[in-house]
């Protein structure tokens, strides 16, 4: 991808960025990145969005995801973060808390960003077009496979709002089936993009 980058959200060209980015993860993980992007700028295209925000968010949304929990506790307890969070583990933390260390280390100021980055794993009942589109990409970049992942595809291509639906109720499936703790947020964006979708569709 051959973005420019404008200077208004970051100092750094794209292919700094990139290079701080991929410092901080796997391989694959990087790879990921990458096919978020690709997925983010793609939506912004076709729903209006800020293309340069979109790749941004997307390069930086999971630039917390391979930090020791000690830094992300450490950072919670300092920095006056819910104590409810630290009943969680990184999967939530690394969005959430995530998007400070991108604010601090990276210098990207951009509340837009921040939120999008923030909400990238939960989603929320109130969502940015940039929020949602974050959302989604991460769920169906091209790396991925899994039961779903071409319906959910197709989704995001027709409409956001179903895309966003579709995703919180598999997403809540699977960790009901795993038996793992659900962060209150992510049943807001359930109660809210989901159930409000289908009292719609019944009417």
């Amino acid at each position: 991808m051959s973005m420019k980058f404008s200077g208004a959200y970051t100092s750094l060209k794209r292919e700094e960025l990139m290079q701080k980015v991929q410092m901080r993860m796997s391989e694959r993980r990087f790879l990921h990145v990458l096919g978020v992007e690709e997925t983010a700028v793609a939506l912004a295209a076709k729903y209006g969005a800020s293309e340069e925000r979109a790749s941004i968010a997307a390069l930086t949304h999971d630039y917390a995801k391979e930090r020791p929990d000690e830094e992300f506790e450490l950072i919670i307890q300092r920095d006056g973060y819910d104590p409810e969070l630290l009943a969680y583990g990184n999967a939530i933390w690394h969005g959430l808390v995530g998007a400070s260390m991108v604010e601090r280390e990276l210098g990207i100021e951009d509340e837009e960003i921040l939120q999008a980055i923030r909400l990238h794993t939960t989603g929320a009942a109130e969502m940015s077009l940039l929020d949602k589109i974050i959302y989604v990409a991460d769920y169906i970049e091209p790396g991925r496979d899994f039961p779903g992942v071409k319906e959910a595809r197709e989704l995001s291509l027709l409409d956001l709002d179903k895309a966003v639906a579709y995703e919180t109720k598999h997403t809540l499936m699977h960790l009901i089936e795993k038996e793992q703790k659900i962060y209150p947020k992510t049943i807001e964006t359930y109660n809210y993009w989901v159930s409000k979708k289908r009292g719609k569709d019944h009417r």
